[in-house]
């Protein structure tokens, strides 16, 4: 299974998702692969925001040797599912899709529910690092039962 995590910037949210699906797909001896990319291009060949590695490494995941890149049309060709962070996520990666098989691919990560921004607020960092795990958590449930 290969899985595709996809924010705004590549720095903050998908970063987060990208480790927390491998540590827990890790744990569980799932093989998945998991990538992540950005719908913008800002910052391309950066690490992750240090508030996203200080908190993936309160929790024991480590996404510091991640380096940013941004969502390409050839996504499609590569994973199975593509998860997106917000609504406008969505609709950047949909808008890239080539036919109903790529966009069968895109869903949000919460279902329904965003994955809020947590870049202009310190405090935000924890607890959209424990939205991120929950909805991973229960991606694995889904995709392996």
């Amino acid at each position: 299974m290969k899985i595709l995590m996809v924010c705004l910037g590549n720095i903050c949210r998908s970063p987060l998702a990208e480790g927390i699906m491998q540590h827990l797909s890790d744990e569980q001896g799932l093989g998945w692969e998991v990538d992540s990319a950005g719908t913008g291009n800002w910052h391309v060949g950066e690490a992750p925001d240090r508030r996203s590695i200080r908190a993936a490494r309160n929790h024991g995941v480590d996404i510091s040797k991640q380096v940013c890149r941004v969502f390409r049309r050839s996504d499609f060709d590569e994973f199975d599912h593509i998860f997106v962070m917000d609504k406008s996520n969505l609709s950047n990666v949909l808008n890239m899709a080539r036919n109903d098989t790529d966009a069968q691919k895109v869903s949000m990560l919460l279902g329904d529910k965003i994955v809020p921004d947590p870049y202009y607020d310190d405090n935000q960092f924890e607890p959209v690092f424990t939205l991120i795990e929950d909805g991973c958590k229960a991606i694995i449930k889904r995709l392996v039962e």
